[in-house]
């Protein structure tokens, strides 16, 4: 996902070391077609879900049923566990991390979510809490499109150290941050917001100019906490060939997350 050749970290620190501040762990997802089971990190595989837990269901209204009514149940998006991708975006004693969406954009959808896009469900959880998991979940009900369905695929995580976009640094440091990612690569950037399926580091702005967004609960600022970005690979598209970012309050992770799309 990540263009070469990338300066190692200590290459950029040594032009600009006003960046250390702005470093962000992140985890980039590299991507292959498999069939992983329920109790391996994956993209658009099985979950390792509770037998004694309903399956979420999506009952917001969608462009292919504007009461949202029967409910359609979500289908798994992503499922990384802590020894695969450890970051500071872990809880304590937390180490699985599941994310669901329902494969239909809606218009007008919960405060939370973004607009015409699916709506996300999350779930933090501990693997020893999980018992009797769920061998067959259901399948929904109505899709809008095949690229709200991803192709399963196996991770192989890859740790890096995460820059914002020039646009989020300070006046001074931002023309010379510009400097750099201009003499780097090939011709693109490879220094800030590092693209691709992630965990962590910092949001991609295609469309607007970087935005704070504050926790609803605490108003604590949110920081990005995972990427799901359009690629062949997973035939996932969302947007317009863009991303779709969640963000989670770092103060407490039982708070209410964003979506964005971007």
């Amino acid at each position: 996902m990540t263009r070469t050749p990338r300066p190692s970290v200590d290459s950029i620190f040594a032009v600009l070391p006003e960046l250390a501040p702005y470093a962000r762990d992140a985890v980039v997802l590299h991507l292959e077609r498999a069939e992983p089971d329920c109790r391996s990190s994956s993209i658009g595989g099985p979950l390792l879900w509770p037998g004694d837990e309903p399956w979420p269901a999506c009952s917001s209204p969608d462009e292919n049923s504007p009461d949202g009514m029967p409910p359609t149940a979500m289908v798994p998006i992503a499922q990384i566990f802590r020894h695969d991708a450890p970051g500071p975006w872990w809880p304590a004693d937390i180490d699985l991390l599941q994310i669901l969406w329902c494969p239909n954009e809606h218009v007008d959808p919960p405060n939370q979510q973004a607009d015409v896009s699916p709506v996300i469900e999350l779930r933090w959880r501990r693997v020893a809490d999980v018992t009797g998991p769920t061998v067959n979940p259901p399948s929904p009900s109505r899709y809008d499109e095949d690229c709200y369905l991803p192709r399963t695929c196996a991770i192989t995580a890859e740790h890096v150290t995460d820059f914002p976009f020039r646009e989020e640094l300070p006046a001074g440091l931002r023309a010379r941050c510009e400097d750099l990612v201009r003499e780097t690569g090939d011709g693109g950037d490879v220094i800030t917001r590092l693209a691709g399926w992630k965990l962590g580091g910092w949001p991609t702005w295609h469309l607007t100019r970087p935005t704070v967004i504050p926790c609803e609960d605490c108003g604590t600022a949110m920081t990005l906490l995972f990427t799901v970005a359009s690629c062949d690979e997973t035939g996932v598209v969302v947007g317009r060939w863009g991303d779709l970012r969640i963000f989670t309050c770092p103060a407490d992770h039982r708070h209410a997350f964003q979506v964005d799309l971007h």
